[in-house]
Order: C-alpha cells, then sequence, then structure tokens
C-alpha cells in the first residue's frame, strides 16, 4: 500500500503523508519516503519539493501501538532506517519546504526540523517533541538539527518541558519560520519552494551542504549510541506503561 502521495507542478514535487488519520510513521512510510525522495533527487524536472500531510495532522509521530508487538531488534532497525532519513532530508542537495498542516508531533517534528523551511496552519494544529512527557528520550540528530534552527537555550526548554507548542508560539521559538491560515498554506508553501528553486541548483547545495555538513557528521558519530539509550529507555517499565495508554485512532 503506497502511504507517499506525489504531485508535481512547474518543477515542485509535492509529496504528502497518507496514513490513517494521522500519518503514523512505520517502517512502510519511511522506506517510502526515502525511495520517493532518492528517485525525486536524480529528476533534473524536479526544483523543490513541498512535504505535507492528508487531514489534520501532519504526522502523529511514531505509530507506538505497531511498534508495541515488535522485538527490540526489529524496533532498533528501524530506528536506525528513520534517523537515516531526517539525515538525508537533513543534507538532501534540493530544497524542501514543510507544509505542516496539522499537528506535528514527535517523530513528525523531527522529520519537519530535516526540512529547509516550515510553513504551518494557524488554529488548533501544535507542534511539539513531546517526548519526555510519556518517559521517552529522543535521537541525537533530533537534538543536533533543534539546536540549529531555535539555538540551544530554547532546545533546551522545548526538549526538558515537552511542551505543545501552537504556529504562534513556534514561530517566536524559531521551530516554524512562517504561520498561515489552512488555505493559504499550499500557496505559500509552493511560493517559498518556487523562490528556493530559482537559485542555481549547485550553489544553493553547496550552501547547504556547507551549512550542514559537520552537524550531520555529529549526528551520525553519535546517533547509535543514542539510539541504544532510546531503545533502553522505551523498553523500561516505567515508559512502557505509559506507552501501551497511547492509542491512535
Amino acid at each position: 500500500m503506497g502511504f507517499i502521495e506525489l504531485q508535481r507542478s512547474e518543477g515542485i514535487a509535492t509529496l504528502t503523508l497518507s496514513r490513517g488519520k494521522v500519518n503514523a510513521l512505520n517502517g512502510a512510510v519511511v522506506d517510502q519516503l526515502r525511495g520517493t525522495l532518492k528517485t525525486l533527487e536524480g529528476d533534473p524536472e524536479v526544483k523543490a519539493i513541498v512535504l505535507t500531510g492528508a487531514g489534520k495532522f501532519f504526522s502523529f509521530g511514531f505509530d507506538v501501538p505497531e511498534f508495541l508487538s515488535v522485538t527490540k531488534e526489529q524496533f532498533t532497525e528501524y530506528l536506525t532506517r528513520f534517523t537515516d532519513l531526517y539525515t538525508y532530508i537533513f543534507l538532501y542537495p534540493k530544497p524542501i519546504v514543510a507544509a505542516l498542516n496539522g499537528h506535528t508531533i514527535a517523530g513528525g517534528c523531527m522529520l519537519a526540523l530535516a526540512c529547509d523551511y516550515r510553513v504551518m496552519v494557524s488554529g488548533k494544529a501544535k507542534i511539539s517533541l513531546n517526548e519526555i512527557g510519556f518517559g521517552s528520550s529522543v535521537f541525537s540528530g533530533s537534538v543536533e538539527m533543534l539546536r540549529f534552527w531555535v539555538g540551544g537555550a530554547n532546545a533546551t526548554a522545548i526538549l526538558f518541558s515537552g511542551a505543545m507548542y501552537t504556529a504562534e508560539e513556534a514561530k517566536t521559538l524559531g521551530l516554524v519560520q512562517e504561520v498561515v491560515t489552512e488555505g493559504e498554506i499550499m500557496d505559500v508553501a509552493d511560493k517559498v519552494a518556487s523562490d528556493f528553486a530559482s537559485k542555481y541548483p549547485p550553489a544553493f547545495a553547496s550552501i547547504k551542504s556547507l551549512l550542514r555538513k559537520n552537524i550531520a557528521k555529529e549526528m551520525r558519530n553519535q546517533e547509535r549510541d543514542a539510539i541504544q539509550e532510546f531503545v533502553d529507555i522505551w523498553y523500561s517499565e516505567s515508559t512502557w506503561a505509559n506507552l501501551k495508554e497511547i492509542k491512535i485512532q
């Protein structure tokens, strides 16, 4: 089953996460998104990408109920693929704009942070790295990307609080760059993507690499240990009890 919808228009490829009501992430979503991005990377007709979600969610994050039934080894393998995905997006040579059409939570927020620009819908939608709230940790890469965008002090506040931020609050913190209405979001995201696409591609890719390659190197150096620590905490008695209470409708 396909969970990534692809549309093309005037050099802009729009990828829509489409999996149930909340676009929860699992291995199939991660693999399909990675594969689609890889194909578009080699397509000279595609100059920029917009990543968004179907419905009222950009993404809830991990499909927690699904992962409660897998082994530690299987979960660790998934986390390796997921963190590899956001590192790939973080270094992706073409512009990627995140159109945050709704709630952008945990792993969904990590994918958004890997993009070059975030436009978020105003209203009820919230964005959060809320892992600490249910007793989980995060990953080395997610911390480095967060710090890249919001600085050390704001990153500390965001991660230690696990707070759910409105689009306006997120803009103040640097989590998103622009706040728009529901009716405007795709037009604004397309305009940002088109502005990026108008830049000479080799120059854009070079500057993006210069800005991020040392950060990505640090992400990769620490990610394996961070994943192991994440798994140890995830399977602890206290966190496991909290995870069992998480429902996805």
